[in-house]
């Protein structure tokens, strides 16, 4: 009876802004810089496909990681600036549990492909004359796909799990969208085993990839400072420092979050954390690969000529 009552009631997304002039601010910033990230993300992907030069290893990784974030702004964003500018903050029982489960999925999916992305830099560097053997077209499929699809079993799960909560009391949920530790706060039974194999299955997809990337740079530093071209050793360099921007902002969010102890748990600090991997980070992926990447902004610069070309004639 409880599941029945709790599908036909919608939740409350009690958000992130109010309406005050600070707050309308604030509120400017973030869509300009969703903006920015639906804008790098989708010229990245495009310059990925189109170019024939970016079609390596690398930037297939890169490529994942611009559909992921892709994913991630749309699903958050969207109805988050909705909810905000009509006033109707209201968000269905499925809706909810879509929006749940596919966040788990795609946050999920990142982590590990960040720190697949960490080992791919290692081998590059490390062992450039095995590379294309090591990290032959197949390699890379397995590497994306097992992101994606231990992602997806991961968000699938947790969607399924918590909807199946009954939720009878208050249907406030205090975020700026169905975050999965505020949703079970909802919930009128005992949640606490299904949020300690939470995690412990945050333990695992973020400081699994994290322990891999830390090993993958640490033997990076030690190839580096063996190199005999000072030229290769900073190229090395500026290449992985971008990553380990990228990976610094997510997993630093990341675990503040889903590693701290209950009891230091807010919901004010949750929901501005959240704001750095749900829109900051997709915004600041594109730039970091791209603005400090030669390749990339060659063939920004090539498409750009091929456009002028096309207009003039």
């Amino acid at each position: 009876m409880w599941l029945n009552e709790s599908c036909t009631d919608d939740f409350i997304l009690l958000g992130i802004f109010s309406h005050s002039p600070a707050d309308l601010a604030l509120f400017s910033v973030v869509m300009v810089v969703f903006s920015v990230a639906l804008c790098g993300n989708a010229l990245l992907l495009t310059l990925i496909s189109i170019d024939a030069r970016l079609h390596t290893p690398m930037y297939f990784f890169l490529s994942q990681l611009s559909l992921m974030d892709l994913m991630l702004v749309c699903t958050i964003v969207p109805k988050m600036a909705a909810s905000f500018l009509s006033g109707k903050k209201t968000i269905s029982f499925v809706g909810c549990g879509i929006q749940a489960g596919l966040f788990v999925c795609l946050v999920g999916s990142e982590g590990l492909l960040l720190g697949l992305m960490a080992y791919d830099r290692y081998v590059a560097i490390s062992h450039p004359l095995h590379y294309s053997t090591r990290m032959s077209q197949r390699v890379c499929l397995q590497i994306a796909g097992s992101s994606w699809a231990f992602g997806m079993l991961d968000g699938l799960i947790q969607m399924v799990v918590a909807m199946s909560f009954p939720y009878c009391g208050s249907r406030e949920l205090n975020h700026f969208f169905c975050e999965m530790l505020s949703l079970l706060k909802l919930a009128c039974v005992d949640t606490s085993l299904f949020e300690a194999l939470l995690f412990v299955c945050c333990v695992l997809m973020l400081l699994l990839p994290f322990s891999i990337i830390v090993a993958s740079y640490v033997r990076i530093l030690g190839a580096v400072l063996h190199m005999h071209s000072a030229q290769a050793g900073k190229r090395a360099l500026a290449t992985c420092s971008s990553h380990m921007t990228a990976v610094s902002l997510f997993y630093g969010a990341a675990m503040f979050i889903y590693l701290r102890p209950r009891r230091y748990r807010t919901p004010s600090h949750d929901k501005v954390i959240s704001i750095f991997y749900t829109v900051l980070t997709p915004m600041l992926n594109p730039l970091i690969y791209s603005l400090r990447n030669r390749d990339v902004m060659g063939a920004l610069k090539k498409g750009l000529d091929c456009c002028r070309s096309s207009s003039q004639q």
